[in-house]
Order: C-alpha cells, then structure tokens, then sequence
C-alpha cells in the first residue's frame, strides 16, 4: 500500500512526506523533483517556456509511471495533480491519500516568497489567486481524500503522528 500525499501548495507536503519516509523506512517518490528530472529543467522554466497544459501532460505521465512501480512507498505529489481525474484514480489503484490543509493565511505566509512556484493565473493578485484556485480545487481534494489533516498550527512531528495513527487504525502499517 502507497502512502499518497495531496494538498494545495503550501500545506506541508514535501516536509511531512519526507519525516513520513523516515519514519516508516518507506521509499520516497517526488512527482515535481522526477518532472524536472525527466526534462532537465524546473517547473518555472517548465511553465514559462511550455505552460501548464504541458506540464499537467508531464505530470500525469509520471504519476501513471510511479503508480506502476511503487510499491509500500510515498508519493508526494504536487498541488494541482487532483486536476487530473485519471491521476487520482491511478494512485488510489494501490494507495491511500492523506490530503493536507492549512488556513488561506497559513499558506500565503508559507508560500509567498517562494519563486518556485510558478503563477497558477494571470491577473489576479497573489492572495486572490491563492484564495481562487484553493476553493476551485476543494472539492477534489476532498473526494480523493482517506483522511485529512490540517497542518495550520501543528509541528510536522505532529502531523505525521496523526498521519500514523490513522494509518495504524486501517492497517495499513503495523504498530
């Protein structure tokens, strides 16, 4: 069983996937590192020079290749991969997925300075924006969702505790 983690930018993903890898010894696939990896370029570079219907394409067929292949591991996947039906229904084939939250001002404080991620919409500012694409990508992220957790005031230690247990409760690790 995959350990599959979903959730808007900015909610912990990256952090708690990897303490998660840690801690339960499992390995750890990086869906935005292995997109970059399989061009040689950022996701920046990737969108600007491509835009994001192309990086959605590169996405997806990385999500469908890790889904494959991975076997009792992690899957950190990027904010917009629910966008895409398929990919969901690919790591759901052997997976289970722990969708993160966190308040729109815990994100913004978190992401705002980060210039690794590209623009998801022109026009906007950066709050409306973030405020925009986060309500339009609730409801997927919650249908794809085992259990939810909201990272706006717990330590990552925390988090993954709660991801653990819950976890442990379905049988998905041992004790």
């Amino acid at each position: 069983m995959n350990i599959v983690m979903l959730g808007y930018r900015g909610t912990g993903k990256s952090v708690i996937s990897k303490i998660l890898s840690e801690k339960l010894r499992m390995k750890l696939y990086k869906i935005d590192m292995m997109i970059s990896e399989s061009v040689g370029k950022s996701i920046p570079e990737i969108v600007e020079q491509e835009g994001w219907e192309s990086f959605r394409k590169l996405e997806s067929e990385i999500v469908e290749e890790v889904s494959n292949k991975a076997k009792n591991s992690i899957i950190d996947c990027g904010g917009g991969v629910v966008l895409n039906d398929s990919n969901v229904v690919n790591l759901k084939k052997d997976g289970i997925c722990i969708v993160l939250t966190a308040s729109l001002e815990t994100i913004i404080k978190r992401i705002r300075l980060d210039k690794n991620r590209p623009s998801l919409e022109s026009g906007l500012s950066f709050e409306e924006e973030q405020k925009k694409i986060l309500a339009e990508r609730d409801s997927k992220y919650r249908a794809a969702a085992d259990f939810i957790c909201d990272t706006s005031q717990r330590r990552p230690r925390e988090i993954v505790e709660k991801i653990t247990e819950f976890l442990e409760s379905k049988g998905c690790i041992k004790k």
